[in-house]
């Protein structure tokens, strides 16, 4: 299969990489580490400006209508710079929720309105637990006549600090067969009842929150899409969700093959540069293996979201184990390589060890998806 990049293709990418590397140096995204919503304004519309917010929302709502592999070149370049702020929450969880679940209205007041970088938007799906099916969704809902009351807490929901819409999803009904009863609430953080509390966390790039109702009211407007019929459009994003996670893994994977290997030729050990002793070559020879073997996984996972979409499912699950182990072990042999300057915090290779772990734990971890994939395989035997 040829992945080729086409002519267009190749000017996004070549100016998401000038930009990113412009805008996010080291220095930047340390300081967004400590900045609570975790994004300057500033930015953030400048990155509307560019029209990556809208990359893959149909024209008639505003966005340009490209395909997820376009989208794909975009946060592979943000990966290589390990870039902070709620654009994945955004355009990749909201969007992609809201694409699929959503009225025409609600598409058309919300995608526009994403599009042009006026609404940060979020998911909350995992509670207590942290059960990666449908079954982990236990946030409870009482209805009063057109409305509704919701009590319980959700948890790692990524940049609900910062968001002026966040999409919860919530059982209310009891559950029949798995997936049902869940519905999608569009939940505006300033509503009563509801609190939001940023938690500490190992890749404070992603700022992760805790949401708590406490019996909130919502009305029965204010779903997204049909009223039970939630869990469907949640697997359709997570498949993206773990794609689009897996590409932007294969950039900090990409990069830090490039920082071991330029260590490796400035650091000299006995009069010679370390990258001349054998044990040095291997390390870097299986890095460069696996970053370019995950290359092929991730941009055919992200080729099936439009081009074929019976194996996409499958094809994420891949995408999302191969390439998580490959960030891991790529950022721990950097740090080997590095040595003693590796463990200090000056030095940048923590930024992408500590995003690496985080990102390989998202949306179902190596053991969940491998399960998944077994589980799919007994079937069809």
């Amino acid at each position: 299969m040829d992945f080729t990049l086409t002519s267009e293709q190749e000017m996004l990418k070549n100016s998401a990489r000038k930009f990113l590397n412009n805008n996010f140096t080291s220095d930047y995204v340390r300081k967004m580490w400590e900045n609570s919503q975790g994004y300057e304004p500033e930015m953030w519309a400048q990155i509307a400006e560019l029209g990556w917010m809208g990359l893959t929302i149909p024209e008639e709502y505003g966005g340009l209508g490209l395909t997820f592999r376009d989208l794909g070149l975009i946060l592979h370049e943000m990966g290589r710079v390990v870039m902070p702020g709620p654009f994945f929450s955004t355009v990749v969880l909201a969007t992609e929720l809201i694409k699929t679940a959503g009225s025409e209205e609600q598409k058309a007041n919300y995608l526009e309105r994403i599009a042009s970088g006026k609404l940060i938007a979020t998911v909350a799906l995992y509670e207590e637990g942290v059960e990666w099916g449908a079954e982990g969704i236990k946030l409870t809902s009482t209805r009063k006549g057109d409305n509704y009351s919701l009590l319980g807490k959700k948890l790692f929901v990524p940049d609900a600090y910062s968001a002026d819409l966040i999409i919860v999803a919530v059982r209310t009904e009891n559950q029949v067969e798995a997936g049902e009863g869940i519905s999608l609430f569009l939940v505006d953080p300033q509503t009563e009842g509801v609190e939001i509390e940023l938690l500490p966390t190992m890749d404070q790039g992603r700022k992760l929150c805790a949401v708590s109702f406490l019996n909130a009211i919502f009305s029965s407007t204010e779903v997204l899409g049909e009223v039970g019929k939630g869990w469907s459009a949640i697997e359709t994003m997570l498949i993206r969700a773990n794609i689009g996670l897996s590409l932007e893994m294969l950039g900090g994977g990409e990069k830090v093959l490039e920082i071991a290997t330029e260590y490796a030729k400035i650091r000299i050990q006995f009069g010679q540069p370390i990258g001349s002793y054998q044990a040095i070559k291997h390390k870097c020879a299986e890095m460069l293996l696996q970053v370019e073997s995950s290359r092929s996984i991730a941009e055919y996972a992200a080729w099936t979201v439009d081009g074929n979409p019976q194996e996409v499912s499958k094809a994420a699950s891949i995408a999302k184990t191969y390439v998580g182990n490959m960030y891991r072990k790529a950022a721990a042999a950097t740090l080997q390589i590095l040595g003693g300057i590796g463990f200090s915090w000056e030095h940048d290779i923590h930024l992408y060890y500590k995003r690496a772990l985080a990102s390989e734990a998202m949306f179902g971890d190596t053991v969940f998806h491998l399960e998944l994939l077994a589980s799919r395989w007994e079937r069809k035997l």
